[in-house]
């Protein structure tokens, strides 16, 4: 029985923050799910994906329904946490619909942000880490190539990317309405990935004041300054830096608070009046929103930031449509390689081959030997078909599992590329 592809997961759409940080995994607990996943006789294949916004487990399982149970087990055993907690969360595709979400994923359909760039690298990162745990096989390595192939292809033939408008972007924008311009303000920056960089990127061009970057890291963060002209602190001085900055962007990885009431309190009392804004855009999340009770004190985090990404995707979601059409396209094409991992088309794919070779070599025979009666040219394409049998019936015996022993997906695979019978230049 041919494996079918079935995702669960839950998003920014399913569920809060508060669970999605619970949720997150870590490189070395995404590895530990994987290996956990593959030694369970219900899957066949298995990818994490985790990102501030989703965590979505991809697998292939000849049953789904034990595959699904294994998999909520996996995350609740993983995460401590009980799978009453999350399972109301969750959703699940199987077949065409789990094929049709991971394109509209990757091509950035689904993000919270439409036509972020960010997602398809972490799909990219969550497929390595696959690959070098062993647990993606034939049917995941096709779909993650079509998947990239799918996303650049949206990329490329839609407006989907135009208009910067990102996390980081919604949460420059943010200060901007708080401040009327940011023109002048100064900004600490926690963290120095790519979210503090692209938040840089955004910052200098709306000529904010002095920026400050703090990362665990002292020598990424001089990095991260020195590119854009500010200036690393360490992090121990944050405490002192929040008395004299205006807005604090935070995106670490850290566990758990790095910003909490106690911290805060002391710079407030410096400040008097002046307004602190902090932008979490962190999950888990790096500021403790009890600090948002401190008067002048004002916390926002990625969901806030919702509401001021909405007002800038209207020309996105217009190319969107463009995008759902190439997925819709793609979808019909994968599922017609996968449907063909069975062996019935493959055989019958291989003797249709084998069947055109042979006619297309007869009738050059044929031209050749004008002399020959029809009772000598039907000697020979009854000789061309037994040959053909002969040579069919050792391939058929094997590929039906008689001698197919272990991943059948494989050896059809194998079969199809050792003859070519996938030759349609979709990839």
């Amino acid at each position: 029985m041919l494996s079918e592809i079935v995702l669960l997961g839950l998003n920014h759409k399913t569920a809060p923050i508060e669970l999605r940080e619970c949720l997150a995994f870590s490189a070395d607990q995404a590895s530990t799910a994987l290996g956990n996943g593959l030694n369970s006789p219900y899957i066949s294949e298995i990818l994490l994906i985790s990102t501030c916004n989703r965590m979505e487990i991809l697998m292939t399982a000849p049953d789904c329904a034990p595959a699904i149970d294994v998999a909520k087990q996996m995350i609740s055993d993983i995460k401590q946490i009980p799978v009453s907690e999350f399972s109301d969360a969750l959703y699940v595709h199987t077949g065409n619909d789990a094929i049709r979400h991971v394109f509209r994923v990757a091509s950035s359909l689904d993000s919270m942000v439409v036509g972020e760039p960010q997602i398809l690298g972490q799909i990219k990162d969550a497929y390595l880490t696959a690959v070098q745990n062993k647990t993606s096989g034939v049917i995941l390595n096709r779909l993650l190539h079509k998947t990239f192939f799918v996303a650049k292809r949206v990329r490329s033939e839609t407006g989907i990317g135009d208009h910067a408008v990102s996390i980081s972007y919604a949460a420059i924008e943010l200060g901007r309405k708080i401040f009327g311009e940011l023109e002048g303000k100064k900004v600490l920056l926690v963290g120095a990935g790519e979210m503090a960089e692209l938040a840089v990127e955004h910052l200098i061009r709306n000529r904010s004041g002095a920026i400050f970057v703090a990362n665990r890291t002292f020598e990424r963060g001089v990095e991260l300054a020195g590119r854009f002209r500010g200036r690393a602190i360490r992090f121990e001085e944050i405490p002192e830096y929040l008395k004299v900055v205006d807005i604090v962007i935070s995106s670490t990885g850290a566990p758990g608070y790095i910003l909490t009431p106690p911290s805060v309190k002391s710079a407030m009392k410096v400040r008097k009046n002046r307004p602190l804004f902090f932008i979490d855009i962190a999950v888990p999340r790096d500021i403790d929103p009890d600090i948002n009770r401190m008067g002048n004190a004002y916390v926002y985090d990625i969901d806030d930031l919702k509401n001021v990404i909405d007002e800038n995707i209207e020309d996105r979601n217009r190319e969107a449509i463009k995008g759902e059409r190439i997925v819709d396209e793609a979808v019909i094409q994968f599922r017609k390689w996968y449907e063909s991992l069975d062996a019935v088309p493959t055989i019958v794919a291989l003797r249709a081959k084998l069947e055109r070779i042979a006619d297309a070599e007869n009738q050059k025979t044929f031209h050749t030997l004008k002399h020959l009666s029809d009772e000598d040219r039907n000697a020979i394409q009854r000789m061309s078909q037994s040959m053909i049998n002969k040579i069919l019936h050792d391939p058929m015996v094997y590929l039906r599992r008689n001698g197919c022993y272990g991943d059948k997906s494989l050896h059809i695979d194998w079969t199809r590329k050792l003859f070519n019978l996938d030759n349609d230049n979709q990839e």
